[in-house]
């Protein structure tokens, strides 16, 4: 089936859900609710799912529902979000309870407050014990079920002790997880070289692979002070128009290729991707920046027949020198 059909939902029977962005590293998915109408406006909800009670934001209020029922499939969703580049898992996650009010909202900015405490315990317990591992952040769960230390380290830690300790002092399950430097900036990240909130904090999930050949193809400075984001790699945003630059450049010729052009024969010495422009060398020596569409290609062939008809003057030279001695 073609990618554009539209599929139509297929939802559980007399079941209807939701999408909420929710957590400290802003994780989607879908809760079952029983709400005959969905806030057209930004809404904050509370949630269950496998950590407890949890406070996240509804996502598509203007557009995603009908009579409360979510339109799009699974599929469709997928699509998107693959498109995207976002990794989304179209689990069911877990159940709405109700609309958050300015009591659960007051009481998840009392938590913050209480998570930096908690933040700061746990270091120093990390400094008194010896481990090889920084801690970056931490998520005080809104219902009070567990806390999530995100931390740094260059390899395995056992940090079993330190998971006994801090329970103790805090009566609560502990979670100790292991993330990386582009992690770290999805957490304390804020705002880009652009102008722009970091894209991993604002919208990306899935973190994928950015290399050095976009930043070159795309002529970006290699500087990497410019091309590197917060946490110190190479921006994510290289990677959007990297589909683009790479068919765009199939279509031009590689360099030193022989071509002409209404101004005669020449080589290309470089080229302009997105403008789609040659830079072609003439035989008089002059350059000139030709559209690709006014360019024709001289065929291997004709070029090989050409010098087959006219050697080059030094080697006859160097075979009647031989011929005179």
């Amino acid at each position: 089936m073609p990618k554009n059909t539209v599929k139509r939902p297929r939802q559980t029977k007399n079941k209807k859900y939701m999408l909420v962005r929710y957590g400290r590293m802003n994780t989607l998915g879908f809760f079952e609710h029983h709400e005959t109408k969905i806030s057209k406006i930004k809404t904050r909800v509370v949630i269950k799912t496998d950590r407890g009670l949890e406070l996240g934001y509804l996502v598509g209020q203007l557009t995603a529902y009908k009579g409360g029922q979510f339109k799009l499939s699974d599929e469709q969703i997928l699509d998107y979000y693959d498109d995207s580049g976002i990794d989304f898992a179209p689990d069911h996650v877990g159940k709405f309870i109700r609309y958050a009010c300015s009591a659960d909202v007051s009481e998840e900015r009392h938590l913050r407050k209480i998570a930096q405490e908690e933040m700061e315990c746990c270091r120093q317990y990390v400094k008194k014990m010896g481990l090889p591992m920084k801690i970056v952040d931490v998520e005080h769960v809104f219902g009070g079920e567990r806390i999530i230390f995100y931390f740094m380290s260059d390899g395995r830690v056992d940090f079993r002790e330190l998971v006994k300790k801090v329970a103790q002092e805090y009566q609560t399950r502990i979670e100790m997880r292991q993330i990386g430097s582009r992690d770290e900036a999805k957490l304390l990240g804020d705002v880009e070289s652009c102008g722009q909130q970091c894209c991993c904090q604002r919208f990306l999930k899935l973190l994928k692979p950015v290399n050095m050949r976009m930043a070159k193809m795309q002529k970006a400075t290699l500087d990497p002070a410019k091309i590197s984001g917060y946490c110190g790699r190479l921006k994510c945003c290289l990677r959007y128009e990297d589909e683009t630059y790479t068919e765009q450049k199939k279509q031009l010729p590689k360099k030193n290729t022989r071509v002409r052009t209404k101004q005669g024969l020449g080589r290309v010495r470089d080229t302009q991707i997105l403008t789609q422009l040659v830079i072609v060398e003439y035989e008089n020596g002059d350059k000139a920046a030709v559209p690709l569409e006014e360019i024709e290609l001289i065929p291997a062939s004709e070029t090989t027949k050409k010098k087959q008809d006219n050697p080059p003057q030094k080697n006859k030279q160097n075979k009647q020198e031989t011929k005179k001695k």
